[in-house]
């Protein structure tokens, strides 16, 4: 289908790409200028930020406790930005919607961004918060159940990367990862995918965009040819959690994400596809008010439940 009307509105207030250098700090102050101010938030049963004791170093994170229930399942939330943009405060309004439909406390990472912080800092505080949510499981009220990781964008190549480490590690403790339109492949070929030239232009995301917003990662240390990097390029999926993979019908990306469950099925991993028709890369952080596609948070409540009632 066409791109939803609503999101067409906002498409054509914005002004077309004109190639000058991008500028992190400009960029990450008009971001934070979008932030909605704490009293018209979601509000929960407490929202607190903390910080995390890792391996990597101490890492801010945020922790959504939905409501006054003793215990809970963890899902451990790595926001988007190309790695060099985002910030607990422009995804809380994501947290938050995953902390109420889910009903787990969700601890979203407050991860060192590129190009201040060169690869792999931001994938080594990720990793290293989802440890530290185990560790430290009694303190956070956990039931001992689900550790689930989820992450949109660049987060979602958090989470794939993030699994790999774990399954490499020994690590066991990861149930499910869930990835929101997720970039899983840094070699920016646009004949690599077709989605990369039938969603080129016009829908926020463009293809020639991909390789200057994620420069500063790649300039960092980053190589594409990494499966740390590029998750996509990882020769064996076996033995990785279940996955839920929510795609957009208008991105450039589309079709990694879903070459990533298709992978995964293939390696024996249960995986859910799930494209949202008439959507953009980046509507569950900017067109989520649109009830259709709220539906992503509901949609990742019920896989955590079903799949946590398959491995009973």
């Amino acid at each position: 289908m066409t791109i939803h009307p609503e999101i067409a509105k906002v498409l054509g207030t914005l002004p077309a790409p004109d190639g000058s250098p991008l500028d992190p700090q400009a960029m990450r102050a008009g971001e934070a200028a979008q932030v909605q101010p704490a009293e018209k938030r979601l509000p929960l049963h407490a929202v607190v930020d903390a910080t995390a004791r890792t391996p990597a170093g101490d890492v801010p994170v945020r922790i959504y406790t939905p409501t006054d229930a003793d215990t809970f399942g963890l899902l451990v939330y790595f926001h988007g930005g190309a790695f060099f943009l985002g910030s607990l405060d422009t995804h809380d309004h994501v947290a938050r919607a995953l902390a109420k439909e889910t009903g787990c406390k969700v601890i979203s990472v407050g991860y060192r961004l590129a190009p201040e912080a060169a690869f792999p800092a931001g994938l080594e505080d990720c990793y290293g918060v989802v440890r530290w949510a185990a560790v430290n499981g009694g303190t956070l009220g956990w039931d001992g159940q689900n550790l689930a990781i989820a992450g949109d964008s660049s987060g979602g190549n958090f989470v794939a990367a993030v699994a790999a480490k774990a399954h490499d590690d020994g690590f066991t403790g990861i149930t499910h990862q869930v990835l929101y339109y997720p970039s899983l492949d840094l070699d920016f070929d646009a004949d690599r995918y077709p989605s990369m030239r039938e969603n080129a232009e016009g829908y926020g995301l463009e293809t020639a965009g991909l390789k200057p917003f994620n420069a500063f990662y790649l300039d960092s240390g980053a190589d594409p040819a990494d499966p740390l990097v590029s998750p996509i390029k990882r020769q064996d999926l076996t033995g990785l959690p279940p996955a839920l993979i929510i795609t957009a019908e208008h991105d450039p990306l589309r079709d990694e994400g879903e070459l990533y469950g298709r992978r995964l099925e293939e390696a024996g991993v249960p995986a859910t596809v799930s494209r949202y028709a008439g959507a953009n890369h980046g509507f569950v952080q900017n067109f989520s008010w649109i009830p259709e596609y709220y539906r992503a948070f509901e949609q990742t409540a019920e896989f955590l439940a079903s799949a946590a009632k398959a491995a009973k």
